[in-house]
């Protein structure tokens, strides 16, 4: 059940530009290479799919998807016109869109360039503004950083059984439910991810415990695993109990979503 971080932002602003005025971009033939496509010849008719959208969605194509031809050097002092384009994060999304759904980068890619601000944090009105199961992509990979972060964490605190220390956060949370329970509560199948089976409100839970647990490990120097079992335990029985307090609703009596998030980046 541990969160594994396959793909990260690293990979997309690593290929980020800026001009002169600030203005973020993408090229078409480095953004091609990330998204996994060996020939232009492909991956220009994803372009073109990504074009008409935008002109379907009453955007200028040339506001979007600027033309950026290249002169590259061939042999013999030959010379070739190469095309290319400088891509702004829309036009980015668009062609994220187009492509083969199949490929794990994909998935990833959507959430990234789905999220319009440079922090990559949605306003309240933004989020607001998202369907469900928007909310979950973006609550999702929420999680899947706030993991990836809390297990560093938890490995310099001496942690060495991370399924048992992820265990002990969620039968805080879940009043004694371990991953294993709650991947049987929920009815999934084989080697699906509790997260991807989750709600926005669940997942927002989630996200809490596992941001308040890296902070305590790292505020209180913990230093070895029971510890930091313990500390994870009692985060998960603190956020249970402020939902408690609050009057919501406890994460186990939450919905399960119809489809998993996994089905969902398929489309």
């Amino acid at each position: 059940m541990n969160d594994i971080k396959e793909y990260t932002e690293k990979v997309f602003e690593d290929i980020k530009h800026i001009d002169e005025f600030g203005n973020e971009y993408w090229y078409a033939r480095e953004l091609m290479s990330v998204l996994e496509y060996s020939l232009w010849q492909r991956f220009s008719n994803v372009l073109r799919k990504a074009m008409e959208n935008c002109l379907n969605s009453n955007h200028n194509i040339s506001d979007h998807f600027i033309g950026a031809d290249k002169m590259i050097n061939l042999a013999k002092n030959a010379v070739r016109n190469i095309q290319d384009y400088k891509l702004t994060r829309y036009a980015c999304y668009l062609i994220v869109l187009n492509c083969d759904p199949r490929k794990k980068v994909i998935a990833f890619a959507k959430t990234y360039f789905a999220i319009q601000t440079r922090k990559q944090e949605l306003s309240e009105k933004e989020y607001n503004e998202l369907t469900e199961d928007e909310k979950r992509l973006y609550r999702r990979n929420q999680a899947r950083k706030g993991n990836y972060n809390l297990n560093q964490t938890a490995v310099n605190s001496g942690v060495k059984d991370l399924a048992r220390f992820h265990n002990a956060g969620y039968k805080g949370l879940y009043n004694g439910e371990t991953a294993d329970d709650i991947f049987k509560r929920k009815k999934l199948r084989y080697r699906e991810d509790i997260l991807d089976n989750m709600g926005s409100e669940e997942l927002a839970d989630n996200i809490f415990r596992i941001a308040q647990t890296d902070a305590k490990l790292k505020r209180d120097n913990v230093d070895n695993e029971y510890t930091a079992n313990s500390v994870h335990y009692e985060i998960g029985k603190e956020v249970r109990y402020s939902i408690k307090r609050l009057g919501g609703t406890m994460p186990e009596d939450l919905p399960t979503p119809e489809k998993s998030l996994k089905e969902i980046e398929k489309y």
